[in-house]
């Protein structure tokens, strides 16, 4: 309920400062130093708000950035962002956001390396014989090691 009522007033804060629904700005708030970038114009932005809290947004500025994101629920999203860096590549950033945290994805974003596998021989050990302590999570482990074995591609 509380996060619902934070996504409507985040809505309504937007929309009275004229950045949801309308027609699209004539500016983006200059950037310090100004330059090219201060220039940049919004091309298209489109926003939808459900009561149940989900949510969807996109925009597209006039200097390459672009970002997308949805949520059916108001807690959990999914979405990608792009912009053209200075080195004057596209960088483009996938995404999930939930109970697991941020979890990016992009080219250019380093990765995890393989796990060793004498450490995944270790964690499987102990999901074959777990302890006995009342506050072992052995679901969390067990998601540990889906997510080392998945370094193992």
């Amino acid at each position: 309920m509380f996060s619902k009522l934070i996504v409507v007033s985040v809505a309504a804060l937007l929309a009275a400062c004229g950045l949801v629904g309308g027609a699209p700005q004539k500016r983006v708030t200059p950037l310090l130093g100004g330059g090219a970038e201060s220039q940049a114009v919004i091309l298209a932005q489109d926003y939808n708000h459900d009561p149940s809290g989900a949510y969807n947004y996109r925009y597209e500025t006039s200097n390459g950035i672009s970002a997308q994101q949805t949520s059916y629920d108001g807690a959990n999203a999914a979405g990608e962002y792009s912009y053209t860096g200075p080195d004057g590549v596209l960088y483009r950033v996938a995404y999930n956001a939930d109970s697991y945290g941020f979890q990016p994805q992009g080219a250019h974003l380093p990765v995890e390396p393989p796990v060793p596998d004498h450490v995944l021989k270790s964690l499987e050990e102990i999901r074959a014989n777990p302890p006995r302590d009342p506050e072992f999570n052995l679901a969390a482990l067990d998601a540990q090691i889906a997510r080392l074995r998945a370094t193992l591609g």
